[in-house]
């Protein structure tokens, strides 16, 4: 199913997606929502096989890391190439270890606190990110919206006295 665009409510079940919304707009911040969406989905993996140790592994170090692990340090770490440690992720995580990196430098960018960075060149260094361009490029592509425009959409949320995902998360599902 990769690139394909479906409602969350066709693979998992009518009314999913309206309760997953509910419990992210109850949480007041980005890293409240994380672990709702991590709970969400560990709760869909009751049943599924354990990951093998290699993947466990390289994930960690991922994780560990926000995302910010080569491909070369992934390999050595868990002993394994590049093209198998790929086909290893496509088949348990359903993204190769470049796509996953990608989504944890994102999710850090995301939550890391306003006051850790002077601006948004100096969040992108922190999130490991090439240059703001770059960081740029993959809130579009992840979010729909520049850095900019999301730091905006949380700064008028804030002062109209809702969190930034009311308006937002509502019709996230919508596409």
């Amino acid at each position: 199913m990769a690139n394909a665009r479906l409602h969350p409510d066709e693979v998992l079940g009518t009314g999913w997606s309206t309760g997953l919304t509910e419990q992210l707009k109850a949480r007041p911040d980005w890293e409240g929502r994380w672990a709702v969406i991590d709970d969400a989905l560990a709760c869909l993996m009751v049943d599924a096989p354990p990951p093998s140790p290699v993947v466990a592994e390289a994930w960690s170090r991922l994780r560990a890391c926000h995302g910010q692990v080569s491909a070369k340090e992934l390999t050595a770490a868990t002993g394994r190439g590049r093209r198998r440690l790929q086909m290893l992720f496509r088949e348990q995580i359903g993204l190769p270890p470049q796509s996953v990196s990608r989504i944890l430098r994102f999710q850090r960018a995301l939550t890391l606190g306003s006051d850790a960075c002077r601006s948004l060149a100096d969040r992108a260094t922190l999130c490991g990110y090439y240059d703001q361009a770059h960081m740029n490029r993959d809130f579009r592509d992840l979010a729909g919206l520049t850095p900019a425009q999301l730091c905006l959409l949380a700064d008028r949320s804030a002062s109209q006295g809702k969190t930034p995902a009311e308006g937002r998360l509502a019709n996230v599902f919508d596409d």
